[in-house]
């Protein structure tokens, strides 16, 4: 009987938590995918003094708001290094190597991005800016 229980409720557990097939008319969800350079970004900053320049290596992803536009991504990525690079060669040693100032050169890179390809293609493509790895000298 116990076992009978519990079959019984996981039955009408189930029916109640399945979801309905959306219509086949319904638009197309948006399928984020993440987009990562190989090999690593390899960059210089700015140091205390300017006497000599420090370097950063990042592993990056970039989060990107729908797969459809990975073909885009992929076609930009010159420029999208060029304009990472960029960032990171203004922003000085502090900035680089405090948890704060990572965290403004990853929003600072997000927006220069969405700039590039919104005049590029005419839309912002990218979502988000993820680093996975980032090691400072």
């Amino acid at each position: 009987m116990k076992y009978i229980c519990v079959l019984l409720m996981m039955l009408v557990s189930s029916s109640v938590w399945a979801e309905d097939p959306p219509p086949a008319d319904a638009p197309a969800k948006p399928k984020v995918v993440y987009f990562g350079f190989d090999p690593d970004i390899v960059t210089n900053y700015v140091t205390a003094g300017q006497k000599s320049l420090g370097y950063v290596r990042v592993t990056m992803e970039l989060m990107i708001k729908d797969e459809k536009f990975l073909p885009l991504i992929e076609h930009h990525e010159p420029m999208i290094l060029d304009a990472i690079v960029g960032v990171f060669g203004k922003e000085g040693e502090a900035t680089v190597k405090s948890l704060t100032g990572r965290e403004e050169v990853r929003i600072k890179i997000l927006k220069k991005l969405n700039e590039i390809t919104k005049k590029e293609t005419g839309a912002e493509l990218i979502q988000d800016v993820l680093f996975t790895k980032y090691l400072y000298q």
